[in-house]
């Protein structure tokens, strides 16, 4: 059955999937949602720029965890606000936040935190304990929140998937979560997401760019992203299976032919990064692997500035692809000495 038009007249929000999504969080995360508080969106990017647009002014700043996801740096640099950097630190088993670096690098104007959860690139998935330092700290500097928070069930046995709103009325009341099922079942191409609203106030503000101005959603991205989230959960369970072992066998693979390359085996997502830094490859990693490997990983300055060593492999592929991927890239590297 298609979804139906909402009788308020919101067009063209459909009323189904914002009650869809709210049974989803319910039962899988133990979030109570208001379906009147959810949205449709045609992708999550969208939602990033459209919060930034309408919920800070030109020249106001935007804290990012870096490295990110290149787009968060684009939404900003666009909308004409200033960008803060906060960087994460690389521990010894996972990437940490440094708090003390948040709170010294926030000025005057800081209206925004951008927050992906689960991380990209990293593929951390914050603790409780993370989370609550954060929504203390927007409580307390007045932030409002803008959670990315795709990878949500793409998260590997060990960690746990938090919805910051989640954690209380609060940080609740001033964040925005923005979702899709496009990453858990691969349908991006069919361009359709959520903003989860914490507040009236929150959702007043975002709509003050019309919905038709952003443009309108297709009916097989609403219908996929339905039957998706209520009927696939046998499917997603064992492809997360498959990517745990993809996940597993990378950095088996890294540890043992590339003992230089640093890398922390994610706790989600289906990304690996690495670093190759210590083996200074000419040209950067990315260039050298798609020339002399014929590999095409991400980009790692478009991560940061501070990651030209640095590369994005996606290892959510058969395993067939990924050793050949992995074998060309181990020849390359053998074929310089």
């Amino acid at each position: 059955m298609l979804p139906a038009i909402s009788a308020s007249g919101r067009s063209p929000t459909p009323s189904a999937l914002p009650t869809v999504f709210a049974e989803r969080m319910r039962e899988r995360y133990g979030w109570n949602v208001d379906p009147e508080r959810v949205d449709v969106l045609t992708d999550v990017v969208q939602g990033m720029y459209v919060s930034i647009e309408t919920l800070s002014e030109p020249g106001d700043s935007v804290v990012i965890p870096v490295p990110i996801y290149p787009q968060y740096f684009d939404a900003v640099r666009e909308t004409g606000r200033k960008r803060i950097d906060w960087n994460m630190v690389r521990g010894r088993d996972r990437y940490e936040l440094d708090f003390d670096a948040l709170l010294a690098s926030l000025d005057d104007r800081t209206r925004l935190l951008m927050l992906a959860n689960p991380h990209n690139p990293t593929g951390r998935a914050f603790t409780r304990a993370e989370l609550e330092r954060i929504a203390e700290i927007a409580i307390e500097r007045d932030l409002i929140v803008i959670s990315d928070e795709i990878f949500l069930d793409l998260v590997y046995p060990g960690s746990k998937h938090i919805p910051i709103a989640s954690l209380g009325p609060e940080i609740e009341a001033r964040t925005i979560t923005l979702t899709s099922a496009t990453k858990t079942f691969s349908i991006a191409g069919l361009r359709c997401a959520v903003a989860a609203f914490g507040s009236e106030s929150l959702q007043k503000s975002f709509n003050r760019i019309p919905r038709h101005v952003r443009g309108g959603v297709g009916i097989m991205g609403l219908e996929a992203t339905r039957i998706a989230w209520q009927e696939c959960g046998p499917w997603f369970e064992q492809a997360l299976a498959y990517l745990t072992a993809n996940r597993n066998h990378v950095a088996d693979f890294v540890g043992k032919r590339w003992p230089e390359v640093k890398h922390l085996p994610p706790e989600s997502t289906y990304l690996a990064w690495l670093d190759f830094s210590a083996l200074e490859l000419p040209s950067g990693p990315q260039r050298f692997f798609l020339r002399e490997a014929k590999v095409a990983l991400s980009y790692g300055p478009a991560f940061g500035p501070a990651y030209g060593g640095f590369a994005r492999l996606n290892f959510a592929t058969s395993r067939a692809i990924l050793d050949k991927v992995l074998e060309q890239m181990d020849r390359a590297l053998r074929s310089r000495d």
